[in-house]
């Protein structure tokens, strides 16, 4: 099917998810459903596919088929967060995200997205203080999703503590997850800052004991700090 396109219709869209469908792997289909954790239908196209289909369309007219909202496959969101995280207009950005945040249901749809505009970061910061008050899980994961590509900044680490801090009381796996991982990132980058942190952070049990997990596999820490990290665990 052709992907780079100057317009996008219905008909068009009907004729992607045809196109979809004929590169399914049915073999795949379970294992990768009981992954995802998702109540969408799954077609188990390889991620590299996916990839290369999103690349073609960003080519084109991608407004259009950002429009078409489609939306019948798991797959579907995969396409949609890769288009959305090239986007380099923070409003546009925005619009887009709005509306693909509040559908999601799983947690491989939030992590696809690898939103970075140079520039916008603040932006990106307060969007993120948006979304992590929101009732939905999924909303909320992509709220702190928003702030991995700013923990290398050092303008920005002090905010991302006091984001954390804010989940004192969260009750979400796939939330306490997130945070989790974003300290073992935050470590990686901000090693004194984040021990710092640690020192005085409101992190309930279960984040602060996955984080430090985190850290511990991590290839990226010394041993020596995986030790170290050791003191920070809350025991039963």
């Amino acid at each position: 099917m052709e992907l780079i396109r100057d317009s996008w219709n219905k008909e068009d869209g009907e004729n992607f998810q045809n196109y979809l469908r004929s590169l399914q792997r049915k073999s795949k289909i379970e294992w990768t459903k009981n992954s995802l954790k998702t109540d969408m239908p799954v077609l188990a196209i390889m991620a590299p596919t996916i990839k290369d289909i999103s690349k073609q369309i960003t080519k084109g007219n991608y407004r259009e088929f950002l429009n078409l909202r489609l939306w019948d496959f798991y797959e579907n969101t995969a396409i949609y967060a890769n288009i959305i995280s090239s986007i380099k207009d923070f409003d546009e950005l925005k619009t887009n995200l709005e509306w693909y945040s509040k559908k999601v249901d799983n947690w491989a749809s939030c992590d696809a997205l690898k939103i970075n505009i140079k520039g916008k970061e603040k932006e990106i910061i307060e969007l993120s203080k948006e979304y992590i008050k929101s009732k939905k899980p999924f909303v909320r994961r992509i709220g702190v999703i928003l702030l991995f590509k700013l923990v290398k900044k050092d303008e920005f680490i002090k905010e991302i503590f006091e984001i954390l801090n804010s989940f004192e009381n969260e009750k979400e796996y796939y939330v306490n997850m997130v945070n989790a991982w974003l300290i073992c990132e935050c470590f990686i980058h901000k090693r004194e800052e984040t021990i710092n942190f640690l020192n005085t952070h409101k992190l309930n049990k279960f984040t602060l004991n996955k984080a430090i997990q985190k850290c511990r596999e991590s290839y990226r820490i010394s041993l020596d700090d995986k030790n170290m990290l050791l003191k920070y665990k809350v025991m039963e």
